[in-house]
């Protein structure tokens, strides 16, 4: 528990005006002073050191020689853990019914990186063990990396039951495209690639684990701490009521910490030495075994008719799913759904395939394969906007979703579509920059800069596609006068223990700076959900206000006052004044305390979403984010650098509870979304590291520009949206759209790397 006010700098609002403001985080003084522990911070006394030994193969049998010769050469090492270790199912995964990756492999591996073995010993031994002294004969087999080599007639197949190395499907169809198409006055294809990407968070997987008779508590940087609870019981052989899980402060997440990680192994050297157990991967470690984005093959036909109106779509979309399944599934459901754009389109049809491969696990990032989906929707929209004669941003104007239109799903919103707000909002910046590139571009005088402009939308569904989605928020007073929010949405950085306390503090009446948070400890804390999806501000924020008005009801009864008064919680008693009236409860005369608290309230939010047919028709979100950005670079064509001048975005948050958290989503964003654009791509064996593996820096990202757009939705706290992955995926379209702008030339496969940018403008110059 911390108490809330540690951040007492301004602004620090009054009761009743937390919703709205920009405070700091509440954990943020803990961050900078180092009070607050990562997951590394805090090593117990006695611990034992935990490493994982790993495939150096894509593809390989395995067998292990003399373990107890290894021990005896290492008097260090106390144990060493494989399968047989396991008493419970040696598998785990984020999807139940595709959980299908192994906690240590079983004589066979398929991708590089995978576990077989871990050692446990004295740190300094532990650390010195030599890799290749480790007893393990390895048989090398064929392997794949791309779907189209999985998808072969000679293709190794990964997993029993799943015919030509697919994972999974998707699907969506809405009226005729075949036919809108035919009849189109204006048609572009277009096919583009996008490679695996890392994600690159600031801190590796650590943690450690205890035994505490006969439970297990897990300390550890995680996204999801109750449903590594879940698993961990289920790897171990226990009672869910015998695991507990506690998050440590988590340094970056943006997916992958979703996904089991140093977890199990932790636990099980624990449980066995009854010792605490520790483990830090190195980056190189983190990278190898950890998920990576979807790599993807897309290609798009769409139409529109001869005054710019869409009628036809038609997207197919093939991702590499990587050795196992962790999020493919999510990725091949949510891709058709978003493929069209947040545009008006009657005629649809987007398939999906998830393909296994020899490569790293695909699992979840910023986005669950939307970036990659947009990349050829937008460029493709911006060719047709072209062919029909249309200014680019008009076109988007023209065509996107306004109330009551339906969705590709079929899906109507009376109230809350904002895409036609952000677009409108980037319109003053569109003029100038193209008034800019055009006289830049007039007066070059043969130095080969030109100047670009580019433009792309997003929408984005927050919470699970179709599927239950619930988070559970407690919030309670003690005889003390302490108001306590219990707050189990993980914060991984983007400010959920901040934002869920704005919340919760308005709908009770209380100073947000009030509050004492607990985090998302499963002993303590209700579970509020996965933190991905761009669901926490929705979901979880949703059940915060819930839970704060229930509290507020049972203190205005106690008082016998009305709605409309003020409370005041201080030590042993709480005031309320309504108008002329004042009322005085005495906590300590309160005798129905419940979980250590004299008040208290617990509420439950899922929103209300609906299956899709076998055509993907219905209701998969409650809600969607909107936005719009605009790029201005400069190409030197001479040799395919690309300069990022100025970005402008726009984004629809519904109502920013925390409009400095907004502008940190929007800004961080957009730096991944420039990494994706031009220079990320993770290859096994080959980029393990941040030296080959390259990520934007601050020097790559240009100034940015940020409209707060709020558009209220019905359904969300205070008429809020999620945000965290909307504002990754105009990106990198638009910085292509300004590209080819700039340039003439659309580079399709990224990354845009200056050579790939050069040949292009060559190649595009040879056929004149």
């Amino acid at each position: 528990m911390h108490a809330g006010g540690d951040n007492q700098a301004a602004p620090v609002p009054a009761r009743g005006e937390g919703v709205g403001s920009a405070i700091r985080h509440l954990d943020g003084r803990g961050k900078v002073t180092g009070s607050l522990n990562f997951g590394a911070d805090h090593v117990p006394d006695g611990a034992v050191a935990v490493r994982v030994i790993r495939s150096p193969h894509h593809h390989a049998r395995f067998t292990f020689g003399d373990r107890q010769a290894f021990l005896d050469a290492h008097p260090g090492i106390d144990l060493v853990l494989d399968a047989g270790d396991i008493a419970g199912r040696n598998c785990f995964g984020v999807i139940p019914p595709f959980a299908d990756q192994p906690v240590f492999a079983e004589g066979k591996v398929i991708f590089r990186g995978e576990a077989v073995a871990a050692i446990v010993g004295d740190v300094d031994a532990v650390k010195a063990i030599d890799e290749a002294s480790f007893p393990v004969s390895w048989e090398t087999l064929d392997h794949v990396l791309t779907p189209k080599e999985a998808q072969s007639a000679n293709a190794p197949r990964l997993h029993a039951g799943r015919e030509g190395n697919v994972l999974v499907g998707g699907r969506v169809e809405r009226g005729d495209p075949e036919k809108e198409l035919a009849k189109s006055a204006h048609r572009v294809s277009l096919s583009t690639t996008t490679p695996s990407i890392e994600h690159a968070y600031i801190e590796p997987e650590a943690g450690y684990a205890v035994r505490d008779g006969d439970r297990i508590v897990v300390h550890g940087c995680t996204q999801a701490a109750h449903m590594d609870r879940e698993s961990l019981a289920d790897i171990m052989g226990l009672a869910l009521e015998q695991v507990r899980v506690v998050p440590t402060a988590c340094g970056g997440g943006f997916g992958s910490k979703l996904d089991i990680s140093l977890q199990p192994y932790v636990a099980l050297a624990a449980w066995k030495l009854n010792r605490p157990a520790t483990i830090c991967y190195t980056r190189s470690e983190s990278m190898r075994s950890t998920t990576k984005r979807h790599p993807s093959d897309i290609s798009v036909t769409i139409g529109c008719d001869a005054d710019g109106r869409l009628t036809g779509m038609d997207f197919s979309g093939v991702f590499n799913t990587g050795a196992y399944a962790s999020w493919g599934p999510t990725v091949a459901n949510r891709v058709p759904v978003h493929a069209s754009g947040p545009y008006l389109v009657p005629g649809y049809r987007a398939h999906s395939l998830a393909i296994h491969t020899n490569a790293p696990p695909s699992g979840a990032f910023r986005g669950f394969g939307v970036p990659q989906s947009a990349i050829a929707q937008e460029c493709a929209l911006d060719l047709l906007a072209e062919k029909a004669g249309l200014d680019r941003l008009e076109f988007r104007l023209k065509n996107a979703l306004k109330n009551g239109e339906p969705t590709v799903t079929g899906q109507l919103f009376e109230k809350g579509v904002g895409i036609v707000e952000c677009l409108q909002a980037l319109k003053p910046a569109w003029q100038a920059a193209n008034e800019t590139a055009a006289t830049f571009n007039a007066s070059t005088n043969g130095s080969g800069l030109r100047k670009g402009i580019g433009v792309a939308s997003c929408w984005y569904g927050c919470g699970n596609t179709s599927l239950p989605n619930p988070s559970t928020i407690r919030i309670g007073i003690t005889a003390a006068g302490h108001v306590v929010l219990h707050q189990g949405a993980a914060d991984v950085g983007q400010g959920s223990n901040t934002v869920i306390a704005q919340i919760a503090a308005d709908a009770l009446g209380v100073p947000v700076h009030s509050l004492q948070l607990v985090g998302g400890d499963t002993d303590l804390t209700p579970d509020a959900g996965k933190t991905s999806a761009s669901r926490q501000t929705y979901v979880s924020g949703m059940a915060a206000k819930l839970a704060g008005e229930a509290l507020r009801s049972q203190v205005l009864r106690l008082g016998n006052v009305s709605e409309a008064a003020d409370i005041d919680v201080k030590p042993g008693r709480i005031g309320l004044s309504d108008g002329d009236v004042r009322a005085n409860i005495d906590l300590n005369k309160i005798d129905n305390a419940e979980n250590g608290y004299v008040l208290f309230a617990e509420e439950t939010y899922d929103p209300p979403t609906q299956p899709l047919d076998e055509n993907g028709q219905g209701v998969p979100y409650a809600v969607y984010g909107y936005g719009a950005q605009l790029v201005e670079l400069t190409v030197d064509t001479r040799l395919g650098t690309v300069t990022l001048d100025r970005i402008t975005a726009a984004h629809d948050v519904g109502k920013a509870i925390n409009p400095m958290l907004v502008e940190g989503q929007i800004e961080g964003g957009i730096a991944q979304g420039i990494g994706l654009a031009l220079m990320e791509d993770y290859q096994p064996g080959r980029t393990e590291n941040l030296h080959d593996y390259l990520i934007p820096t601050i020097g790559d990202v240009p100034p940015i520009e940020c409209h707060i757009v709020e558009v209220a939705d019905a359904l969300g706290p205070y008429g809020a949206k999620g945000l965290g992955e909307h504002v990754l995926i105009p990106t990198a379209p638009a910085i292509l759209n300004a590209i080819r702008h700039a340039s003439g030339v659309l580079v399709t496969n990224l990354p845009a790397t200056p050579d790939k940018v050069r040949a292009a403008i060559l190649e595009g110059a040879e056929h004149g």
